[in-house]
């Protein structure tokens, strides 16, 4: 929740607080850089996953994302563009935490309830989500007294978000999931066979043998980013799962980023682009999370697959109503609840589906692949997103955004449902 609260408020005022220093063109890139940032930062957080568990990972990644916000205000005060994008890189780490943990939910959950186990993880996030664009106006005229520039102020709050979140993490997160969802699985497994014994070697040569047996690899007992390669490239549950949870992303940046600056060219003033950016904003990431339950509820009794094409489903009809909207506040909420309901479709389907088509090696390496592949996704969409809308609409880019659906509504309806686990 106060991980929500941090990426909400910062998010909803990114695009407006680039635009404000560089113009509209370029504003998707703040978008953009967050994304990436998120995507490259889940290397170093799967990686502290891998050896030491959930939560020091959890823990990096927040404290890179509440430097980033700070760093997004100093390149604001000092009217310096590039530090704003370098501090919006940093500010991703807080989105990958917030979506790293969702496969905390799962690393110990029931087979028959993975599906809603983490869903509920991602509706967690709803609060503090919610709550964070409505909260950006007040952060903005709360700080406006020391000098921050304006659309600035509520990285000043996001910063204190994720440090808080932080915190909490750091110690109340014990016994470590990861880490006991391991150990259980290596005390389930029967114990290994001693190896054949020549009848003649001696007890010394046994000895020797034994002392002598090859020790796993990291590799081989954590999995690393290869290894979960190789596992999702040769599983088509998991490629389904992958292109799901990438595909939903790269839509929903898309059309989201771009919004805001759709709304400030509506002619309003600046107070009432902030309420209305937070109104819409609000309703969009309620669509994202609010009804997450209800989507790993369907995950669980419908399967994954058809949840999936339930989420191409709803972002089409997103881009349908969002692209011919206008200027209509109503109309634009609704196109961006329904963005927000097809994210949430595709994220709870396609990360079960990826999570028990992969061995519990290389799972968390392959979870980090996933929100990987989703991150460079979302922010392709964010950079071209700004380009598109300067040089057509933001019709335009709803209709190259619903389209972009195509190849994996082909790939869903070529894959068969795989066995539960």
């Amino acid at each position: 929740m106060i991980g929500g609260v941090g990426v909400g408020i910062g998010i909803s005022v990114g695009a407006l607080l680039a635009a404000d220093m560089g113009g509209a063109g370029i504003s998707g890139l703040a978008s953009s850089a967050a994304v990436i940032g998120g995507a490259l930062l889940a290397v170093p957080a799967t990686r502290l996953m891998r050896t030491g568990g959930r939560r020091p990972g959890l823990v990096f990644a927040y404290l890179v994302g509440a430097l980033g916000a700070l760093v997004v205000v100093a390149g604001a005060s000092a009217d310096l563009l590039g530090l704003v994008f370098l501090g919006t890189l940093l500010f991703g780490g807080g989105t990958a935490a917030n979506l790293q943990a969702r496969y905390t939910a799962v690393d110990l959950a029931d087979p028959a309830v993975r599906g809603k186990q983490l869903s509920v993880v991602v509706w967690a996030t709803t609060i503090g989500a919610v709550a964070g664009p409505i909260l950006a106006p007040v952060a903005d005229r709360a700080v406006r007294g020391w000098g921050i520039r304006e659309y600035a102020g509520p990285f000043v709050f996001s910063a204190l978000a994720f440090g808080l979140g932080a915190a909490l993490l750091f110690v109340l997160l014990r016994p470590d999931p990861l880490q006991l969802a391991r150990k259980l699985e290596l005390e389930a497994q029967p114990p290994e066979p001693p190896p054949p014994v020549d009848p003649s070697a001696t007890d010394a040569a046994v000895a020797g043998a034994a002392v002598a047996r090859p020790v796993a690899s990291e590799t081989e007992t954590t999995g690393g980013l290869r290894a979960a390669w190789r596992a999702v490239r040769g599983n088509p549950a998991a490629r389904l799962g992958m292109s799901a949870v990438a595909v939903g992303h790269l839509v929903m940046v898309g059309v989201m980023s771009m919004t805001p600056v759709h709304i400030n060219d509506g002619g309003h003033d600046h107070a009432d682009v902030l309420k209305i950016v937070s109104i819409v904003l609000s309703l969009h990431i309620a669509g994202m999370y609010a009804l997450s339950p209800v989507m790993g509820f369907l995950v669980d009794r419908l399967g994954r697959r058809p949840v999936v094409l339930l989420g191409i489903g709803l972002l089409v009809a997103a881009c349908a109503v969002a692209g011919s909207a206008g200027h209509a506040t109503v109309r634009l909420s609704i196109g961006l609840a329904l963005l927000g309901l097809g994210w949430s479709a595709t994220m709870v389907a396609g990360s079960t589906l990826l999570t028990e088509a992969v061995d519990v090696v290389v799972r968390p390496a392959a979870q980090g692949l996933n929100d990987m592949a989703m991150g460079f996704a979302g922010a392709m969409a964010g950079a071209l997103s700004g380009v598109v809308v300067a040089i057509g609409s933001y019709g335009t880019l709803a209709l190259l955004s619903g389209m972009a659906v195509l190849p994996l509504l082909a790939l869903a309806l070529r894959s068969d449902e795989p066995p539960r686990a």
